[in-house]
């Protein structure tokens, strides 16, 4: 079938919820994107940072035959092979740099990183509640009074302005984004937002509302709002406020986990160790998974029936993020990420009409003059057999497949310097 028999057949039959560009690709391996038509593409968005291993790494595709050849799913009524072993392998990661002996963390399996983030939504308002409860009891409370406590636990949730933490109606809700928002108002209550990297606002914040916040979430580098970085004060003192409260901090890692970043998870760059991890996107090399993870007696505020997903955690989702993080963690991919991550930011200052560049390991972005459409580049970039994204007008974000080299972004500066000097 033809794009242009595709194009039609989407037009009629598919929900316009994404502006897609004109191609459709039908082959991929490691760094290496081909068309309908044969032309290949040097990718460097990767699927939304999904495609950790590049294309196809045999790896993942080794995993996943294997498996589906035995079986699909059965639900999360069951124990499912290799689960508890993956469960295993984020904790370790999550404990990198930690002292011998370090709590153990407890992940639930879902599907996306919207997921994720709701299942930790949902678990730091449960915790408030069991929380509270817990101290009313303590302090010789009756059954009544104890219920009433928990009912009157805190329950505000404070995010970060241009956070991005997903489309359903509560991440939504958490997504200080106005332009997103606006459409599908009445959102869910319960959020507060507070100025990226702006500690005396953060404290203001606490003092007038302290008694009612129940969590922070942040992303340590906010992904779809341009690739900007916290700063370490201000994830210290996200910490310290979080702990004087008895409140939760939360790291969405949706994007910036899974040696994105160089590190584990960003967040271990930064001096602090959270309450609650939500990791999805490169987690699984491209099937889609999504994890909340928390540490053990944070977790245990949920019990049976509390919350579930029906193809969470599912066979061939765990397979492929075995597979995915036994060789992430085995080939010693964070110093690559570092590496190619540094010259990949030092080679697009050089461009033309590039005003600035910013970003961690492999997650970067290249803000451009003003008098550049970013979203014209990508559109012409395709044409140079390139596939980047732009998150915002003037602004280009890079997230590559990890396996990326520095010949590629020697290809990558090569191609972009025809395009932003023409």
């Amino acid at each position: 079938m033809s794009l242009e028999e595709q194009q039609e057949l989407e037009e009629s039959y598919v929900m316009h919820t994404f502006g897609r560009k004109p191609v459709e690709f039908v082959r991929g391996s490691g760094m290496v994107l081909e068309d309908d038509k044969g032309r290949e593409y040097l990718d460097f968005i990767a699927g939304i940072g999904v495609i950790s291993l590049g294309h196809c790494h045999p790896a993942v595709v080794r995993a996943l035959q294997q498996q589906a050849e035995k079986l699909i799913h059965v639900s999360n009524y069951y124990y499912i092979e290799g689960r508890g072993e993956v469960a295993r392998r984020l904790s370790d990661l999550l404990n990198h740099g930690a002292p011998a002996g370090a709590e153990p963390w407890q992940s639930f399996f879902a599907n996306s990183g919207a997921e994720a983030n709701e299942c930790a939504i949902k678990l730091a308002r449960l915790h408030a509640r069991k929380r509270a409860e817990a101290q009313a009891r303590a302090a010789g409370a009756g059954e009544d009074e104890a219920r009433a406590a928990a009912s009157a636990a805190p329950r505000v949730i404070v995010t970060l302005d241009r956070s991005f933490h997903g489309r359903t109606m509560a991440t939504l809700a958490a997504t200080a984004q106005p332009a997103k928002q606006e459409a599908f108002q009445p959102l869910p209550d319960g959020f507060a937002h507070t100025p990226l990297n702006d500690v005396a606002a953060l404290e203001a914040l606490f003092a007038e509302r302290g008694n009612e916040i129940c969590a922070v979430m942040v992303e340590c580098v906010q992904g779809e709002g341009g690739v900007h970085p916290c700063t370490s004060e201000f994830l210290q003192a996200a910490r310290r406020l979080t702990e004087e409260r008895g409140a939760l901090l939360m790291c969405d890692e949706v994007q910036t986990g899974v040696f994105r970043c160089g590190t584990p998870f960003a967040f271990q760059r930064f001096g602090i160790v959270p309450d609650v991890v939500t990791i999805a996107k490169g987690v699984a090399s491209g099937m889609p998974t999504g994890m909340c993870t928390a540490r053990a007696d944070v977790a245990a505020s949920f019990a049976p029936g509390d919350h579930g997903s029906t193809f969470g955690g599912s066979n061939l989702a765990v397979v492929a993020a075995q597979a995915t993080l036994r060789t992430l963690a085995d080939e010693g991919f964070g110093e690559r990420v570092e590496r190619v991550g540094a010259y990949l930011r030092a080679r697009l200052a050089e461009l033309p009409h590039v005003v600035e560049v910013r970003g961690l390991g492999l997650m970067v972005a290249a803000d451009l003059a003003e008098d550049v459409d970013a979203n014209d580049v990508v559109l012409r970039a395709l044409g140079e057999g390139l596939v980047i994204n732009a998150t915002g007008p003037h602004t280009l974000r890079f997230l590559p497949p990890l396996v990326c080299e520095e010949q590629h972004v020697d290809q990558l500066v090569e191609r972009l310097s025809r395009l932003l000097g023409a």
